[in-house]
């Protein structure tokens, strides 16, 4: 078991360098921000066509199908469940109607072709319950998926000088923005230690071949104590190694010592994918309403 490349959601990819990897972070930084508020108060339509940009954009970035297939292939399947679980689910509108004539030997032909039920051979589908589903399966597929994108193509370090760059204003309301950037580009740093330790304790757990089945429940949740606090030991180990090497460099003060993680430069390329998003947002008003 690897845990490095079985799961791969919030990892950077260092190579290949795509041009998606070139897009300065306050750019795509936008881009995520209009990919998770777009789809609220959209239409299922709308939805839909942003799932596909998201599948056009890895495609058009030639990001490597082992990649793409690892971090697309359990999304989709689980939004593929998703979907049809909310798809022959009530709708919620459990409404008993009546006709209001007596029923006779000959039908009125209706005016139009609308349907409300749409499939009604031992389970029940309406237009309410394909809508649901459709919102649902695609909130929850863009909201990981963009969000894991950026990630794939955006290293923490950039993402810091992205987001000290944006929150510069805040600095004068005495908001420690660099004590903040500081620990949250620690933390994304920490992610493949902690699945280092679990792939680890894991692999030394699987070596011993423990019996689970003698072992009975009360004494296997004893050995998934000494496990869990193993884990966190190691764990702190390795955040007291970090800080160690911080203080041995001469990192005392955020403020003082200042690391320039990134240069901040926008180039051609980054202004057009910025005036991109005005017709983007304005197709969105016009045609991606309810």
């Amino acid at each position: 078991m690897d845990l490095l490349r079985s799961l791969p959601i919030g990892l950077y990819l260092e190579k290949p360098i795509t041009w998606l990897h070139k897009l300065d972070p306050r750019v795509k930084l936008a881009w995520l921000m209009t990919f998770l508020a777009a789809p609220i108060l959209a239409n299922p339509i709308w939805r839909l066509g942003i799932v596909g940009i998201l599948i056009l954009l890895t495609v058009a970035a030639c990001i490597p199908l082992r990649v793409w297939r690892q971090q697309m292939g359990w999304l989709i399947i689980l939004s593929i469940l998703i979907f049809i679980i909310t798809l022959i689910a009530p709708d919620g509108l459990p409404v008993n109607s009546q006709p209001r004539l007596p029923e006779s030997n000959f039908s009125l032909p209706q005016p139009t072709d609308y349907n409300y039920v749409l499939f009604n051979q031992g389970r029940l589908i309406t237009r309410r319950s394909l809508e649901l589903a459709i919102r649902i399966s695609t909130l929850i597929f863009i909201l990981i998926y963009s969000t894991n994108l950026y990630l794939l193509t955006t290293a923490p370090e950039e993402i810091t000088a992205g987001l000290e760059e944006l929150l510069e204003p805040l600095r004068r309301f005495k908001i420690p923005i660099t004590e903040i950037l500081l620990t949250l580009t620690l933390s994304l740093r920490f992610i493949p230690l902690v699945l280092e330790e679990i792939q680890n304790l894991a692999r030394s757990i699987r070596t011993r071949a423990i019996n689970w089945n003698k072992l009975g429940i009360k004494r296997s949740l004893q050995v998934w104590l000494i496990v869990v606090e193993k884990l966190l030991e190691n764990l702190l180990m390795r955040a007291e190694e970090i800080a160690i090497a911080m203080e041995v460099r001469g990192f005392t003060n955020p403020n003082e010592h200042q690391v320039q993680w990134h240069q901040l430069r926008l180039i051609r390329w980054d202004w057009i994918a910025l005036v991109i998003l005005i017709p983007f947002w304005g197709v969105r008003f016009v045609w991606g309403g309810m």
